[in-house]
């Protein structure tokens, strides 16, 4: 997996406008599907990418209803995606390759398939990191739609997003609009793999949590509370050099303030226990 790693690293230092989102979680999805067929996966993401742009031409995109019910008809119906509500933990869910393979996968799984779609008609589209729920955003500015791509692409409402928020938070959250900002890409990989450790931590499976946060560093290296994260898990492995090395690289990005002194003195009291 040498390979998989300089390529995780070359995607680390890539502006985010750069990165291929659907290309980059196939990479992501590599490492824990390995005889999983890359080649055919992009052939799919690239025959999908194809049928979009060629329904799209025939589409007013200020009809944005309308743009999002062809996206639903070729990406719900004809090629079969649908959320996994029966298996929603499975780690499948959050593997793009596996996605591809079996057509269902969690919310942030099948919005990248979405947005791969929807950015190959030249449609602006963007991940929404909605509390509880991944979401997919068609337009720009006052002129948009909100998008459940779990559920077969379904336009959300005002209310619909509410119920969302009641269902995480109960009645205390009001719905703000900052809740329906544009994620980065690399944001949407962040939360797909995040997907993935989380699951893996609650499995009592460390080791593997700890590789799947090392690849979220790889492409999100500027990342300070992932290097955090890091030093926690590798120092219940009792790793000390590379939870020291964490420490110094957080540092490098957060230099000063209380959670610097913080890791300042952690560090100090492992190198103590060193010498």
């Amino acid at each position: 997996m040498t390979d998989l790693s300089l390529i995780l690293d070359a995607i680390g230092q890539l502006d985010d406008a750069e990165i291929d989102l659907a290309d980059a979680a196939l990479q992501l999805a590599r490492r824990a599907a390995p005889e999983g067929d890359l080649h055919e996966a992009r052939a799919h993401l690239s025959l999908m990418a194809r049928a979009a742009a060629a329904l799209a031409s025939d589409l007013d995109i200020l009809d944005l209803p309308g743009c999002a019910a062809m996206l639903s008809r070729l990406l719900a119906e004809e090629f079969g995606y649908r959320g996994d509500s029966e298996t929603y933990d499975d780690l499948d869910n959050a593997n793009l390759i596996r996605v591809i393979e079996r057509r269902r996968g969690l919310p942030v799984a099948l919005g990248i398939i979405w947005l791969h779609a929807a950015r190959a008609t030249g449609w602006e589209a963007f991940g929404i990191n909605f509390p509880g729920h991944f979401l997919v955003g068609l337009g720009a500015g006052n002129h948009q739609v909100v998008l459940d791509v779990f559920d077969g692409g379904r336009i959300m409402s005002i209310e619909d997003l509410r119920k969302i928020l009641r269902r995480v938070h109960g009645k205390r959250v009001a719905l703000r609009r900052e809740m329906l900002a544009p994620m980065t890409n690399r944001d949407i990989l962040l939360r797909l793999h995040g997907n993935i450790r989380s699951r893996q931590e609650l499995r009592g499976q460390s080791h593997a949590a700890l590789i799947t946060l090392r690849d979220m560093l790889r492409i999100a290296p500027e990342e300070p509370h992932l290097w955090l994260e890091a030093a926690v898990l590798h120092q219940q492995h009792d790793e000390i050099a590379a939870t020291l090395d964490c420490f110094d690289r957080f540092l490098a990005l957060v230099p000063e303030g209380a959670a610097a002194e913080r890791v300042r003195g952690e560090a100090r009291e492992l190198r103590g226990r060193m010498n």
